[in-house]
């Protein structure tokens, strides 16, 4: 073996070495807090290549420590101190601070759904959500995670970038959430363009049936925008007059966050 050879653990970014406790960990509660339902000991070993024993000795100290909860019967799912950890996150965004009174007037405004997300890997994360009174409402809780070619918050971020930029950024493949979205690379990249010079994105139908979202990037100074807001409207509670009331509402509303 040659004398510079390295038997330890690998390198992270600065030299420091990766801990494997905490990776897994990590890789814990990311893959229930994605789950749609509280998960088994083989649920999580097999979708994470974890043996069995490591896995139940992870699940019970997360468990105790109140950052997992279990049924009593072998079923995980997050908990409590998670959701604190949270909830911290985005009290003390400073996007999230500099949006919110807008996107309550904005939401009373309009008495429609309003959203604030932002871009992560190729993903969009909620960050807040103003619920619309009406009994036929959209309800994205913040936390919830989208494919961003699949909804108006995404591809209204994903315009502001170069397309080599998203396509290295994309899934190999795009899956579909609806019959409606696009999982076409050439029609998504004419889509954004499209965007790009109309100035917002329109959902139609791509993530949710019946369901049509206007969406706005939010730009700070130069930087590429990372964030975006949307209103979400039902496709019965909408005409062509009541679609550019909201589309100016919203751009409105971009200024006055941005400004």
């Amino acid at each position: 073996m040659s004398p510079n050879a390295s038997t330890g653990p690998p390198e992270t970014g600065g030299g420091v070495r990766s801990v494997k406790s905490a990776e897994r960990t990590i890789a814990v509660l990311e893959y229930l807090s994605s789950a749609k339902e509280a998960c088994s000991l083989r649920d999580v070993s097999t979708a994470l290549g974890m043996p069995r024993a490591s896995g139940y000795a992870l699940l019970t100290t997360l468990v105790n420590t109140g950052w997992l909860e279990t049924d009593g019967v072998g079923r995980y799912q997050i908990g409590i101190r998670a959701l604190r950890a949270g909830a911290a996150y985005v009290e003390r965004d400073d996007v999230v601070q500099r949006a919110q009174p807008v996107m309550n007037e904005l939401n009373a405004e309009l008495d429609e759904t309003v959203h604030l997300a932002r871009l992560d890997g190729s993903e969009v994360v909620y960050l807040a959500t103003n619920i619309s009174r009406h009994s036929l409402a959209v309800v994205s809780r913040p936390g919830r995670r989208l494919p961003s070619w699949a909804t108006g918050l995404g591809k209204a971020i994903l315009a502001e970038r170069p397309w080599e930029e998203v396509d290295e950024l994309l899934p190999e493949t795009l899956e579909p959430r609806t019959t409606h979205t696009i999982t076409d690379r050439a029609a998504l990249c004419g889509e954004l363009q499209e965007i790009r010079r109309r100035g917002y994105a329109v959902d139609e139908q791509e993530s949710t049936i019946g369901l049509r979202c206007f969406a706005v990037a939010l730009h700070f100074g130069s930087a590429v925008p990372n964030e975006a807001l949307s209103c979400s409207i039902p496709l019965v509670r909408l005409s062509p007059e009541r679609e550019e009331v909201i589309v100016a509402s919203l751009l409105r509303a971009r200024t006055r966050i941005t400004s």
